[in-house]
């Protein structure tokens, strides 16, 4: 089964971690740009990692049969740093790069003035490089910041289907759904949504412009969460070609909107091998089945 990661921070990540999500099935992904736990000090920061995600990073992961993409921006919690806001003037040269296939991750986190600034000049980046963008809602009164967010993106013109709202969850979802924009969800433990949750809203919403992702990184998080999504929509009755469309060609057909995705397979790696099974050949996630059917 092809699975396609839209939302996940490599950088935070060990080789282990890319091995397993191979023989899961994730053969794509994309990076955000984010913070990295702590503040930066100075643009050059910002510099060195935007470099490395263009570059070391998608060699790392070219080394275990993932194709990897990005997308670049100045982070929501960064954007009321003064020391940081500089780094706008840096994402221009960036967005043109190859494997660049968004703007963001972008949005808000304590909804200041500041943020409302950044935000407005990513979306109006997104509109002159024409690309797609990538939004976080905060994590703090997500129903007001999600429907804060729509209305800026709607006063920037953005294409309605050129923007992803991120980290949703069941207070919020309907007014992103209603809007046109892509649905995004996080499966991401204790903190955002989990597997039952997030297949509850499909059975509900369906499956039109929904995206899963694992989010992880730094913190307790879990790179094979796309894949035990995939499993927990089987066990609730979603046919294989189902999971295929929400774990690889709804990803596909948005972020494929940049013109920048690369899908053919590594070299040196086989074509991928199509099947119903999410587990077949697959140590790691059998035993995960397994459990769940014991």
């Amino acid at each position: 089964m092809r699975i396609f990661d839209p939302h996940i921070h490599m950088t935070s990540r060990t080789t282990d971690d890319y091995e397993a999500m191979y023989d899961a099935g994730v053969r794509a992904l994309v990076e955000p740009a984010f913070w990295l736990g702590q503040p930066r000090t100075t643009v050059g920061s910002f510099i060195d990692y935007f470099d490395a995600l263009i570059g070391w990073e998608r060699f790392r992961a070219a080394q275990f049969g993932i194709r990897h993409h990005c997308t670049i921006a100045l982070n929501p919690k960064e954007a009321n740093d003064p020391r940081c806001r500089e780094v706008m003037e840096h994402l221009p040269r960036y967005l043109v790069k190859d494997g660049v296939v968004a703007v963001g991750e972008t949005g808000y986190d304590s909804m200041t003035p500041e943020e409302d600034d950044i935000l407005s000049q990513h979306l109006a980046l997104a509109i002159e490089y024409e690309l797609p963008a990538l939004v976080h809602t905060p994590h703090r009164d997500k129903v007001t910041g999600t429907r804060r967010t729509l209305d800026v993106a709607i006063e920037s013109g953005l294409p309605v289907e050129h923007l992803l709202v991120d980290h949703l969850n069941e207070t919020c979802v309907d007014m992103v759904a209603d809007s046109g924009a892509w649905m995004g969800f996080s499966i991401y433990p204790d903190t955002k949504m989990d597997e039952q949750r997030v297949v509850a809203i499909m059975q509900r919403i369906g499956l039109d412009r929904v995206i899963v992702n694992s989010a992880a990184d730094w913190g307790r998080s879990d790179p094979l969460k796309t894949a035990k999504t995939g499993r927990a929509m089987l066990d609730a009755g979603f046919t294989a070609a189902d999971v295929d469309r929400v774990l690889w060609q709804n990803p596909v057909d948005f972020y494929g909107q940049s013109g920048r995705l690369i899908l053919d397979p590594v070299p040196g790696f086989e074509p991928e091998r199509q099947g119903p099974d999410l587990f077949e050949g697959n140590s790691v996630l059998r035993g995960v089945a397994s459990r769940r059917e014991a």
